[in-house]
């Protein structure tokens, strides 16, 4: 029987092997013949499948017969094909490349769309074309990619955010400055998913693609779409990891101990300390991330977990993010009904050297003006301070003394139900619940010198914010072709609602630094004697729109799109103009599609394209309609002390939205078999009706300043995208792009028909030196945003003074200038006119270099710490730049007679090209039996910068009306350098 057992066991072992037959073979560019890694093989019917690995081989396994099945293979960029199956025979199988590339599917407002069909100015960015290495956002994935999107990093935080502007600067007072971020089509930020988990990014850039999106797309729309789990697929796991460190990429060059001794030997302390090496660190930072995905061809799901440590090159700097994100899809009632859940959960961590911030700056250019032949610490371990002078602190006790933490927690969940009644009718109903809370505390201890010069005797702050966010769409689209007639018609309902609550508490006065603090806040003096500061606030907005889209294309050659979105906000409730309307409406024209371009050679496709759309932006504050009150100062009355309420606001029920009007003309064109493609376009923004405070008399008006609408901004510009593929063999092949765009920018009009500034002008922004601030820039009538504004310097006489020159144009020698705000010039603009960015992707069998380069152009910078270390009339007892004493203009040193102010002398210009990341990296094929593909790179960040500017960076803020300005309190630069993994298994 034992024998009769293994026998029938034997049996069937030997049937099961016969049962399975496996279908071996590679997937090949059919021109080239370079294998294809990554294509889809699935058979049809079935829920087998796989994807070919780094050599495009593949294999499956399937049970007999294997006459007759189908296996359907599909890639991006390629021609899709389905394989009948004669035999278990290796298959070759050659891919068609889509030589009009017009069937990618591009992510508009709502929806997608063929893009050959797209009429507006739209770019896409899919993730193979992604900056690669280590970026610490989604938006730095895009850098230099997208002509017209400026993405600067202003600073080396690494809390620090980067900045977006999309086609220059169109408010002076709205709520809206930043492209709307749209994440699966719910609002959020650069730092809601992970960078590891975006499959692509679209850019909506005319008036005509973001007037569906009405007041939150003024600014333009930024859609991500994160990596989806593609049906029927085999379970995947993938990871990518990577380890960086960095360093200071340029420093201040001060005096150090000797020559600072040598100059000031009265202040010799007789010790050499580098400050700045004193706060600094080689720091070392590690993210991880980890994707599951699989399903059948019913349902599927992805899982995508990520973890970020990042340290700061300033000590106590750091950072630590943690995210994850599961979405899950089912197909019901022969894919009828399909249903789409997601839930993303994100908390990061913070360390605080400042009150409701993270790194304290005024730590690093307390670092740099320190005198170095000062000690750390006296001979008994107190620090080394001296309380009398005057915003002169020991940075490394700045950074010691103090503690906090900033803890952000975010709970996001959605849900979606897309229903097919009839083949062309899709019914789609879209919620998304959004949580997000901030909890923060800092302290400062007794040993702080703000506790021992200013007299708090330990001081701290907690806070907590909750905002919510709901958001319910609505959408029913139908689809219809009639012969050459094609057309698509949406519409929609959108609900957007908003909840805001906050509280603080600040208090002082603490017995010691073991039981007082943040933790325990109620325990400080301050709060019991009524002199503590407490606050707490409350506010709800709502957005709410209808919308419509129709589309029309006749015979793939002329296009048609026209939108409407009518919205009303609570931010303009108690006005006449609560509801706008937003219009827009874009033309295409497939030129290569006519008969008499037949006969062409020079274009793959060419099209042309025209739009005009409006949209608006609302103002920062709610209720501008009605008249708002507050509490006031207290007053005497009856014998006891009473708060007064005084009036907050004017009414003005004739605000309504600032209103923009874009026309957008581009042209698309491919070429040399898709190996050349890009676009042109040419735009013209008129803001009208821009939303500013006018000061207005008391009486008859209860307050001093009315909210209102008066103003006209213009926006010009250009904007061209190129890519080719200039070299394309089986071995090696070179992918090359290049972006580049031009910014026109003027302020028509201040005053409007019934609301006039007193005058075409208003000063704002603030320039810091030696102890004193002034105006940094102007807004004026006629002029650019970003205008800096002051003093103009032309020369220096014999003695090293300043020559001026006045209102009249005339120069005036240092003792006759009176320095009257009316001799005051336009001396630089901080918004660069142009950028450009080129990319570069090189691969060579295996081994893979990208290299990104970018520049601005056509701006100046302030640089704060020539204007702040390099005037002999400081205070002896700080450090200076060692190009204190070079010659003015060429001629002499500065004399010491010359009062520190700020002049044209310390703006530069701030051109620069950065080679902004190289990554060079290996890909092996697959390893063993689970190993799919493995690839091992290392990058460098913020490689190079070819400049004139002699600051730490040309690369500064360039947000709001203040662009241009490089504080001596800002974060340094740093250079990384990387090595990481990517592992599929």
């Amino acid at each position: 029987m034992k024998k009769l057992f293994q026998l029938l066991l034997l049996l069937s072992f030997t049937l099961s092997s016969y049962a399975q037959q496996s279908i071996h073979g590679n997937v090949v560019d059919s021109q080239s013949g370079e294998p294809l890694p990554g294509v889809t093989v699935m058979v049809k019917g079935m829920s087998i499948g796989t994807s070919t690995d780094i050599d495009g081989r593949f294999s499956i396994t399937l049970p007999p017969p294997i006459e007759g099945k189908q296996l359907q293979v599909s890639y991006i960029g390629y021609v899709p094909q389905t394989i009948t199956l004669k035999s278990t025979e290796e298959l070759t199988i050659k891919m068609i490349e889509d030589s009009q590339n017009l069937d990618e599917v591009v992510v508009i407002g709502y929806g997608t769309q063929r893009k050959g069909d797209v009429t507006s100015s739209v770019a896409s960015v899919k993730s193979e074309n992604f900056v690669k290495g280590a970026v610490k956002d989604v938006g730095q994935l895009i850098q230099g990619k997208v002509a017209g999107l400026a993405i600067t990093n202003p600073s080396g935080d690494p809390t620090g955010n980067t900045q977006i502007r999309l086609r220059g600067t169109s408010t002076i007072g709205g709520a809206n400055t930043a492209p709307l971020i749209l994440i699966d089509g719910i609002p959020g930020d650069f730092n809601t998913v992970a960078p590891e988990d975006v499959e692509s990014i679209d850019v909506l850039k005319d008036g005509s693609a973001a007037a569906i999106y009405g007041t939150r797309g003024t600014n333009g729309v930024i859609l991500i779409t994160t990596k989806q789990a593609r049906g029927s697929e085999i379970l995947r796991v993938d990871y990518s990891g990577y380890i960086s460190t960095s360093h200071i990429s340029k420093k201040h060059d001060m005096l150090n101990a000797s020559e600072f001794a040598q100059l000031y030997p009265d202040y010799d302390q007789g010790y050499d300390t580098d400050w700045v090496d004193e706060i600094t660190r080689t720091p070392v930072s590690h993210v991880h991330n980890l994707s599951l995905s699989g399903g059948t061809s019913r349902a599927n799901y992805i899982a995508n977990v990520n973890y970020a440590s990042r340290q700061g090159i300033m000590k106590r700097s750091n950072f630590e993010n943690f995210r994850a994100r599961i979405e899950v899809t089912q197909r019901l009632f022969d894919d009828k009904v399909r249903l789409r859940f997601g839930l993303l959960g994100r908390s990061d961590w913070r360390e605080s050297t400042v009150n409701g911030g993270s790194f304290r700056g005024v730590a690093y250019s307390q670092a740099t003006r320190r005198n170095p032949t000062e000690p750390v610490r006296n001979e008994d371990g107190s620090w080394y301070e001296n309380l009398s002078k005057f915003e002169y602190e020991n940075p490394v006790a700045l950074l010691t003394e103090a503690d906090g933490d900033v803890k952000n927690t975010q709970l996001r969940y959605n849900a979606g139900i897309t229903y097919n009644p009839i083949r062309d009718l899709t019914l789609q109903a879209n919620y998304s619940y959004n949580r997000f809370v901030m909890n923060r505390g800092y302290s400062e201890t007794l040993n702080h010198i703000s506790a021992r010069r200013d007299g708090y005797k330990g001081w701290s702050s907690v806070g907590s914010s909750i905002s919510v966010e709901k958001l319910l769409e609505l959408t029913a689209q139908y689809d219809a072709s009639i012969g050459r007639n094609k057309f698509t018609i949406l519409g929609g309902y959108s609900y957007n609602e908003n909840n805001y609550e906050n509280i603080w508490v600040d208090n002082w006065g603490f017995q010691d630094d073991y039981f007082g603090g943040w933790h325990n806040i109620g325990i400080g003096s301050a709060l019991k004697d009524g002199k503590a500061n407490v606050g707490s606030s409350k506010s709800i907005t709502n957005l709410i729109g209808f919308f419509g889209r129709a589309t029309y294309s006749y015979d793939n050659k002329y296009l048609l799109m026209a939108a409407l979105r009518y919205e009303g906000a609570s931010q303009l409730w108690g006005t006449d103009n609560a509801w706008g309307l937003f219009p827009s409406v874009s033309l295409g024209w497939r030129i290569t599609q006519e008969k008499f371009m037949q006969d062409q050679n020079i274009f793959d496709d060419l099209k042309l394209r025209v739009g005009y759309g409006v949209t608006g932006s609302q103002p920062r504050a709610s209720f501008l309609g009605v008249a708002m009150l507050r509490y006031g100062s207290y007053a005497y009355l009856d014998g006891q002390w009473i708060q007064t309420i005084v009036p907050a606001s004017n009414p003005n029920p004739d605000l309504k939205w600032e209103e923009k009007k874009e026309f957008n003309v581009g042209i698309d064109f491919m070429s040399w078999n898709s190996r050349v493609n890009g676009s042109i376009d040419f735009y013209n923004r008129r803001i009208d009706g821009l939303i500013y405070d006018y000061s207005v008399p008391t009486p008859p008006n209860l307050y001093n300043v009315t909210t209102a609408n008066g103003g006209t901004m213009e926006n010009r510009g250009v904007e061209v995208l190129v890519n080719v593929v200039p070299v394309q063999m089986r071995d090696f092949e070179w992918t090359t792009s290049a972006s580049f765009s031009i910014n026109s920018n003027k302020l028509k009009s201040l005053s409007g028909s019934v609301f006039k500034t007193e005058y075409d002008f208003f000063d704002t922004g603030t320039a810091e030196y030696s102890g004193q601030v002034t105006s940094s820039h102007r807004v004026q009538v006629g002029e650019s945003i970003g205008n800096f504004y002051g003093f103009k310097v032309v020369d220096v006489d014999d003695e090293g003074r300043w020559i001026y020159e006045d209102r009249n144009g005339e120069l005036v020698n240092y003792k006759d200038f009176t320095h009257a705000p009316e001799d005051k010039h336009v001396i630089g603009n901080g918004l660069p006119k142009w950028y450009a960015g080129w990319n570069n992707t090189l691969r060579y069998r295996r081994w893979d270099l990208n290299v990104t380069m970018r520049g601005a152009f056509g701006f100046q910078v302030i640089n704060g710490a020539r204007l702040n270390y390099e005037n002999t009339k400081n205070s002896r007892f700080e450090n200076r730049l060692k190009t204190v004493f070079d010659p003015v203009f060429g001629k002499v040193p500065l004399s010491k007679e010359v009062e520190p102010e700020f002049n044209s002398y310390y703006i530069e210009d701030g051109d620069y090209w950065k080679i902004d990341n190289i990554t060079l990296g290996y890909t092996f094929g697959k390893i063993g039996k689970y190993i799919q593909s493995l690839r091992l790179y290392g990058s460098v960040l913020n490689a190079f910068t070819f400049t004139h500017y002699k600051g730490i960076d040309p690369e500064v803020s360039t947000d709001g009306l203040t662009p241009g300005y490089d504080t001596r309190d800002r974060y340094p630069q740093v250079r990384s350098f990387t090595f990481g993994v990517n592992v599929s298994f």
